[in-house]
């Protein structure tokens, strides 16, 4: 991408011993074996395409929270038991996640793939960048936060957001069966700068209206949550918190939820914007609205809004993959415009797609939402994840740095 910064790098600043000790180094600080895969580079960006999808993930959160029929059309979306009482008027977190298309001058247009009200891996992606800027010498001569914040500032605007103005020991990181998640590096960064232990949430007690944990063997109430349970995963293994999310429990939460189904993939046939790619619920398209789609199937993705039977995304869906979605369930299901990246970070394994995730969060003292920092997943395959591409080389989970 980046030039001089991208040959630098490949030419000069990297090399295999380094990266085994940048992986060493992550475990260590992360105090656990990082078991996804960890790009050989950082990526470099213009400071400005960064700072426009930063700015257009925040249109596009306003698109939807601003408008009264959304939020109604989106309350709708919560599945009644787990429909949290006290809803709050925002999302605490978004994640709102851009591939990179060539436009007709030959230069670079952000396109949204996704965007999320929950949380991401704060903690991690900031040791990350960290560790690429030391163990391969790069200087001081990049910036990897919005907003000219610092470390510190970083730090203090996520305490400020998850743990607020309680005892960290009362705050607590609920995850279904935290220790065989791929994100625990995360959790225990968490804990390490904020205080905040994670905890299985079919471990929690319930008394009354109250929740507590056990924390060095003492029932320690409980005041905040710091969300991360997914529902997907819990319906998946048959799992049960341990209260029941309709309770009216006399606890707040980081991350309410509600705002896990209000603001998702559902979203997307709702937004209005030159970034956002076509897309309609399976059941309209079966009832005629087709509008703006293609109609070559090989252009199409056929997405759960919710992955609650673990059905993931169909690429080029036949007929036969759509009626096969029961009538009943087609509102659960996308079929939306797909998008071709390009292949933006010449490695020296090939040029490589980049996926970059603005990651923000909504302190409840500040009047707007916050964009902190970005996460970049690099792969060749039709998926980006970092599951989809762990037997390359120079691909993977990565972070965006900008010259100063």
């Amino acid at each position: 991408m980046l030039e001089p910064f991208r040959s630098r790098f490949n030419e000069e600043q990297f090399s295999a011993e380094r990266y085994v000790e940048l992986k060493a180094r992550l475990d260590a600080r992360t105090r656990t074996e990082i078991e996804f895969r960890i790009c050989e580079t950082p990526c470099f960006f213009p400071k400005s395409l960064l700072e426009e999808m930063a700015e257009t993930g925040r249109v596009l959160t306003h698109q939807l929270i601003d408008s009264p029929d959304y939020m109604r059309r989106s309350d709708l979306a919560i599945p009644e038991r787990y429909r949290v009482p006290n809803d709050n008027p925002r999302p605490h977190f978004m994640t709102v996640d851009f591939g990179l298309i060539r436009n007709d001058a030959g230069g670079l247009d952000p396109r949204l793939v996704e965007l999320q009200a929950f949380p991401s891996v704060f903690g991690y992606q900031e040791l990350l960048t960290q560790e690429y800027l030391r163990t391969y010498r790069l200087g001081d001569g990049f910036g990897w936060h919005f907003g000219g914040l610092t470390t510190d500032d970083y730090w203090q605007v996520l305490r400020q957001t998850i743990v607020g103005d309680h005892d960290p020991a009362n705050v607590v990181l609920t995850e279904v069966e935290p220790e065989t998640q791929k994100t625990r590096p995360d959790f225990n960064v968490c804990a390490d700068q904020l205080g905040v232990r994670t905890v299985d949430i079919t471990k929690l007690r319930k008394e009354g209206d109250r929740l507590s944990y056990q924390r060095d063997g003492v029932w320690t109430p409980i005041e905040r949550i710091y969300n991360r349970a997914i529902v997907d995963e819990m319906e998946r293994k048959g799992i049960s918190p341990a209260f029941d999310y309709r309770d009216p429990l006399e606890v707040e939460w980081a991350g309410q939820p509600n705002w896990y189904f209000r603001i998702s993939k559902f979203s997307l046939p709702y937004l209005d914007h030159r970034s956002v790619p076509k897309a309609v619920f399976l059941d309209d398209w079966f009832a005629g609205q087709r509008e703006g789609l293609p109609e070559d199937r090989s252009r199409l993705l056929l997405k759960p809004l919710y992955s609650f039977a673990g059905k993931g995304i169909q690429f080029a869906p036949t007929d036969e993959d759509l009626t096969a979605v029961s009538p009943q369930d087609r509102h659960l299901y996308l079929l939306q415009e797909r998008v071709s990246f390009a292949s933006v970070i010449r490695t020296p394994a090939g040029a490589t797609q980049a996926e970059i995730r603005v990651m923000y969060v909504w302190p409840d003292d500040r009047p707007e939402m916050i964009p902190l920092t970005c996460l970049v997943r690099l792969g060749r395959g039709l998926m980006m994840g970092v599951d989809h591409n762990r037997n390359q080389e120079w691909v993977g989970g990565s972070s965006a740095l900008f010259p100063l």
